[in-house]
């Protein structure tokens, strides 16, 4: 008796010993450990890594930047059956243990005590996966282990068990760069949270322990076993009922992929935003949840994608079927299988669909779509395909389908306005279009290319191309900045100037149709395009002044030729800059700065920064009280900051460096509730001259080279055509009040577009579906005549006032000083007839 009370007393003396030094070894280990743990506190106030969101004006989603998925939730918000799925899962006791599953520990330490030290499960509860992911390593280490069990405690001792669970739901990444329930619901089903079933309430639940391998994507077998014993451990603990149980067990796996649904079609826009955002907010721009505003509007972002598709493919189509993609040989047995692998490699480009001809029988042709779908095509849907030889010639016409297709061709179908399929390829010319309001400068629409994932150069902003005739604008404004008039007459007729670049020693430009009118009036001469008459107008004028004056449209010295080729259209310039020195006409002489950010919020919908552009604001109190004369702009407005023009792409084509060039920026910084004056945009041109070239441009598609444009119905529009030598570039820039809208469309290696490509025939067939459209039940808007602006009867030959009584007269609009000098002008060249008539009759 006295051995075993003696024992007894051992034990219970080593026991006790033991507990001491456990906890002796606590308190040390927590000592050591305490002055690294972090703070906990911060926890209450963390950011979640969201992505950066862009939407157009109206709301709609451009794109969304952001290695992760995830969308932040409140406890509050998330459904009950949902909360029940993950407890069950991992931690059914979250509500009632201290933080710390002891007895989970135990079995661990016991696991790795019979197991030799391997350390498997580590029994982990919620609160101390947060305390992991949030604070430590995955590396199994016994002081992470121990750490993490010290952070655990200290948590459940300053947060609430709701603030941990949510920090839960929304921290753990659940596969497929989904962080948290919420973007995992979106990601795997499409829904909210509030939508879920029990079943998929499970298949999240299930995927918290091995996201990458057990989610319902890469093994849905797995996810259904784990999911269905989620389910078990609910039905367990009482939170479903047994008919509950039973159904959710029957339900199936319907997860698949779901991107975040993409409202609007801007990718160059969005990739423009991206970057200004990089630079505006720097490496939290694309994690801390931020959403920008822009100025496009998804309906006239729409219209232009629609309409430089449908004018590339139509220039496409007039230059024939440059065959299939590929070609496979098939075997006789081929089947869905084998065609699967061969389209797997291709991707739907703009509505053109990857299919590949799996037989050729009479006058038809059998093909099979990557969408698994299998169709036939007719004579109709290929008799369009004339073989293309060069971009001058095509082939004859084809007699049948075998003619154009053979089986394992591997082509691409488009569905066209019956939604009948027919064939079609993806066009090798490559077009631009930049939009904006006139009265600050808001981007309206922008598309950089037939498409962004074939090609990510943004053409719209970062091209440095010929603008030809539509250049020529400028020079007649310049023109009458100098005294010269509509009514003016310049000689249309061959030139021979010195070069001695050339060959010959001589530069001879000429007119795009080789012919000569002679004598001719300004206004005839711009209707007509008549090159040579520019040049001599920029002669007339000077080089140098042209130049200076030029600059007031906002393009640099260094995109301007210092000789008379730039009356041709020599210049450096993108559809940006073309849009941006249009609108000076369309506003009534105000040089605006593109921009296409109008606001930045935080992640609670806190406006961070708003844009506050320079306006034309003509009829405004500030700009009435303004009474500076037109001149050069400030060289701020010159040589904006954050331009993305210099922002290339690797492998792209070369790009323009300078400021005017695509010069899109971010307005100065406007904090507060918006009620601050106008700023207003430099004066640059005199509003009479603005008006006279104007009503050039107006002519120019009312009875020129844009008469096309008059199928639109209206009568504000103006315009110019342009091409340039061997029809390398093709352009339409034109505007009303309300837009000024460029359009290009040329080779990214500068071949010829082929000979008749002209402006009116490649570019303004796509400036007319995008303005179209654009200005749909929009009410005419163009510029009053302003004050000092005179109609004056004229002679159509001389271009001076004429007398009462003349047969050949017809109106011309004047400022009114330049009408008294033309006055003086006709009665000494009246004169000087008469005198030479008196002459003669001796």
């Amino acid at each position: 008796m006295q051995i075993l009370k003696r024992l007894l007393r051992w034990v219970l003396i080593l026991a006790f010993t033991g507990l001491l030094l456990a906890v002796a070894a606590v308190g040390v280990a927590y000592w050591l450990v305490s002055p690294r743990m972090p703070s906990v506190a911060a926890l209450k106030d963390y950011h979640m890594q969201v992505p950066l969101r862009v939407l157009s004006a109206d709301g709609k989603l451009i794109a969304s930047f952001g290695e992760t998925r995830r969308i932040p939730v409140g406890i509050a918000d998330v459904p009950e059956r949902l909360k029940h799925a993950v407890l069950s899962a991992e931690d059914a006791d979250f509500y009632s243990h201290p933080g710390v599953d002891w007895h989970g520990i135990a079995r661990a330490g016991w696991h790795v005590i019979v197991s030799g030290g391997d350390k498997g499960p580590g029994g982990s509860t919620i609160t101390q996966q947060v305390a992991r992911n949030f604070f430590l390593s995955p590396e199994k280490l016994y002081s992470r282990k121990l750490t993490e069990i010290f952070i655990a405690l200290r948590m459940e001792n300053e947060l609430s068990k709701d603030q941990i669970l949510e920090l839960y739901l929304n921290k753990m990444f659940l596969g497929h760069r989904s962080y948290g329930v919420a973007a995992a619901a979106s990601y795997y089903y499409g829904k909210t949270l509030d939508q879920l079933s029990v079943a998929e309430c499970a298949l999240i639940a299930s995927t918290f322990q091995l996201p990458s391998v057990v989610n319902p994507l890469n093994n849905p077998k797995r996810a259904i076993t784990r999911r269905n014993w989620v389910l078990g451990q609910m039905l367990q603990n009482r939170y479903i009922s047994k008919v509950e149980y039973d159904q959710a067990i029957a339900e199936p796996n319907n997860a698949y992929p779901h991107e975040p649904p993409i409202e609007v079609d801007a990718p160059y826009l969005a990739e423009m935003v991206r970057l200004q955002a990089l630079d505006r907010l720097g490496n939290d721009a694309l994690t801390e949840g931020y959403v920008i505003k822009t100025t496009v509007q998804s309906t006239r972002q729409q219209a232009a994608v629609d309409a430089l598709r449908a004018g590339l493919i139509d220039y496409d189509r007039r230059h024939g079927w440059r065959g299939p993609e590929d070609h496979q040989e098939l075997a006789d047995n081929a089947g869905n299988e084998d065609y699967d692998r061969v389209l797997s490699s291709y991707t739907d480009i703009a509505g053109m669909h990857p299919g590949i001809v799996t037989a050729v029988t009479g006058n038809e042709a059998s093909v099979y779509l990557s969408s698994r779908e299998q169709t036939k095509l007719g004579f109709s849907s290929v008799e369009w395909a004339r073989p293309y030889i060069s971009e001058t010639r095509i082939g004859a016409a084809p007699k049948n389908v075998g003619a154009v297709l053979k089986r394992g061709d591997v082509i691409r179908l488009s569905r066209d306005e019956k939604g009948e399929w027919q064939l079609t390829q993806i066009p090798k010319v490559q077009g631009a279009l930049a939009s904006v309001n006139p009265e600050d400068g808001s981007l309206q629409a922008l598309v950089g290319g037939f498409n962004f994932l074939r090609s990510k150069f943004n053409r719209a902003v970062m091209a440095a191309r010929q603008p030809g005739s539509s250049f020529k604008p400028y020079i007649y404004s310049a023109s009458f900045e100098r005294g010269f008039t509509p009514a003016s007459i310049v000689n249309d007729a061959p030139l021979a100037l010195p070069d001695p670049s050339r060959p010959d020693g001589l530069w001879t430009p000429s007119n795009d149709d080789d012919k000569f009118d002679g004598p001719i009036r300004l206004r005839e001469a711009l209707v007509k395009s008549k090159n040579l008459v520019s040049v001599r107008l920029l002669d007339a004028i000077g080089v140098r002044f042209a130049r200076d004056y030029i600059t007031r449209f906002g393009f640099s010295l260094d995109a301007l030729p210092s000789n008379l080729s730039m009356a041709l259209g020599t210049a450096s310039v993108s559809p940006m800059s073309m849009a941006r020195g249009y609108a000076v006409f369309a506003n009534g002489g105000y040089l605006v700065t593109p921009y296409f950010i109008s606001e930045i919020d935080d992640r609670d919908g806190k406006p961070v920064y708003q844009a506050n552009p320079a306006r034309a604001c003509r009829t405004c109190q500030e700009r009435l009280l303004d009474t500076r004369p037109p001149g050069p702009p400030p060289t701020t407005s010159m040589a904006p900051t954050n331009s993305v023009a210099s922002a290339g792409t690797a492998g792209a084509p070369a790009t323009a460096a300078s400021s005017d060039i695509g010069g899109v920026v971010l307005p100065a910084d406007a904090h507060g509730n918006g009620a601050h004056p106008p700023v207003l945009a430099p004066q640059v041109i005199d509003v009479r001259n603005d008006y006279l070239v104007t009503s050039l441009m107006q002519d120019v598609i009312k009875r020129g080279t844009g008469s096309a444009a008059m199928a639109l119905g209206r009568d504000d529009l103006a315009g110019k055509t342009g091409s340039t030598n061997e029809h390398r570039d093709a352009w339409f820039v034109g505007f009303n009040g309300d837009l000024s809208t460029a359009v290009w469309v040329g080779f990214d290696d500068f071949s010829s577009l082929g000979r008749g490509e002209f402006g009116a025939k490649a570019a303004l067939p796509i400036w007319m579906g995008y303005m179209g459209a654009a200005l749909k039940d929009v009410p005419s808007a163009t510029l009053s005549m302003p004050p000092g602006i005179s109609t004056v009867q004229i002679n159509r030959a001389s271009g001076l006032p004429s007398g009462a009584g003349d047969p050949n007269s017809m109106p011309e609009m004047f400022k009114v000083e330049d009408v008294d000098r033309l006055r003086q002008q006709a009665s000494q060249q009246q004169e000087d007839s008469d005198q030479q008539h008196a002459y003669d009759i001796f």
